[in-house]
């Protein structure tokens, strides 16, 4: 039996997140934009330096300047950053010198001035300086020609920090990902009506505003639609409009298995739409496919209707896939980084899904890192995720863990964090 599919017909995690990965095409439009605009974006085309970095020997340290080995040395002038001595040294001379001056000619080695005396024009030293000491080789961070930042990397800060220093002031990135945001349902009403407005069974549409939120951490362009009733053709002129003005949609409800639902109905007229059951918990139902159209298609990712289901499929499943989709490189995609901690306190677990607990992380008295669990674990508790820091990972085939356990704890980044 494969991966994908187990004896009780559920799809794993890590085959569900493989299948969408392997289905995606990257995004190839391109755009230039300035140095300073460029953090998070992926780098499209190389970038080379046009020159060295250092661009000449220059001082680690402030002191002095030497030319050859002496007891002592005439003090010929100074080196001042952005003001070079002009002269040339013989042996025996010295030049004060600071920090990231330009080393003059004729110099072989920088003393650090603590190490220093120095009466009238003659310097004396409590130990020589080794030949070479104190000077940072013109090249030896980069070199003409060399490329900077490979393509298909996140351009981070010290990736700035590097490309300024470089001179570059623009680059050319990948487009940003636009995506799609909408809502089904009767029973949804926007935040901010009053509470005494609610009819009974009547819950605010706040799964759109967290997936808006997530969203805008990820550096997507956003169309939020908002909320539509359950009318079949107010919900085809919804997925029409986002199909045409997207790379992607998301929606979150109406995509378990045999429920009757017009979502359903209206995105398999209008493409190819598989609807899975997974082995996670929470968040079983989960849907996937294309809505194809005249430059293309756009992607469609349908999340539980219940909230913590719709964050942790979001961030298990959807956030990998859009890595692939705005032209990540493989190499550079980050997986969850995954700590080993003790448990604080026992959970109950049935084996057959893996259990993302939400719990809290933290290194005790002892430095040892340990974990708790937060709030009841339903899957429409939102208070126990607010205060949380993590997940919990249970293995699928795992069971009840015991206090005192060591587990996988991933702890949140963005789109949590």
């Amino acid at each position: 039996m494969s991966d994908a599919c187990a004896e009780n017909g559920l799809r794993s995690v890590e085959a569900a997140k493989q299948m969408l990965i392997d289905s995606i095409n990257p995004i190839t439009e391109t755009e230039i934009i300035p140095l300073s605009q460029a953090c998070g974006r992926v780098l499209a085309a190389p970038v080379l330096s046009a020159l060295n970095l250092p661009p000449c020997d220059n001082s680690a340290m402030d002191g002095y300047a030497l030319c050859g080995e002496s007891e002592r040395y005439t003090l010929m002038g100074k080196s001042l950053a952005g003001h070079p001595f002009a002269g040339t040294l013989e042996p025996g001379q010295a030049t004060r010198i600071t920090t990231g001056a330009a080393v003059p000619a004729g110099a072989d080695r920088v003393q650090m001035q603590e190490n220093c005396t120095l009466e009238g024009d003659q310097l004396t030293m409590s130990r020589p300086a080794k030949p070479g000491e104190n000077i940072r080789r013109r090249g030896e961070d980069v070199h003409t020609g060399q490329s900077l930042i490979p393509v298909g990397a996140k351009i981070k800060v010290p990736h700035i920090a590097l490309l300024a220093a470089a001179g570059v002031a623009e680059v050319t990135v990948l487009r940003k990902l636009k995506a799609a945001l909408l809502s089904i349902g009767d029973e949804l009403k926007p935040i901010g009506t009053p509470a005494s407005e609610l009819g009974d069974g009547d819950i605010y549409d706040s799964n759109r505003i967290a997936l808006y939120a997530a969203l805008e951490q990820l550096d997507a362009d956003i169309l939020d639609l908002g909320c539509y009733p359950d009318q079949p053709e107010e919900i085809r002129e919804a997925f029409i409009h986002a199909r045409n003005n997207a790379d992607f949609v998301i929606t979150s409800g109406g995509v378990s298995v045999g429920e009757a639902d017009y979502t359903k109905t209206v995105l398999q007229e209008l493409g190819e739409i598989d609807f899975w059951k997974l082995a996670i918990k929470p968040g079983k139902p989960f849907a996937f496919g294309r809505l194809p159209k005249t430059n293309g298609e756009t992607l469609f990712f349908g999340l539980p209707g219940n909230p913590v289901s719709a964050i942790v499929t979001l961030y298990q499943l959807v956030v990998p896939a859009l890595e692939k989709l705005r032209g990540t490189s493989e190499q550079y995609r980050q997986p969850p980084v995954q700590l080993r901690a003790r448990l604080l306190n026992g959970i109950r677990k049935k084996p057959g899904r893996t259990d993302y607990q939400r719990g809290f992380t933290y290194r005790d008295g002892d430095g040892i890192q340990v974990v708790e669990t937060r709030g009841i674990q339903g899957s429409h508790i939102l208070s126990g995720f607010a205060s949380a820091n993590c997940f919990v990972v249970l293995p699928r085939e795992g069971g009840d863990c015991e206090t005192g356990d060591w587990v996988t704890v991933e702890p949140f980044t963005a789109p949590l964090k």
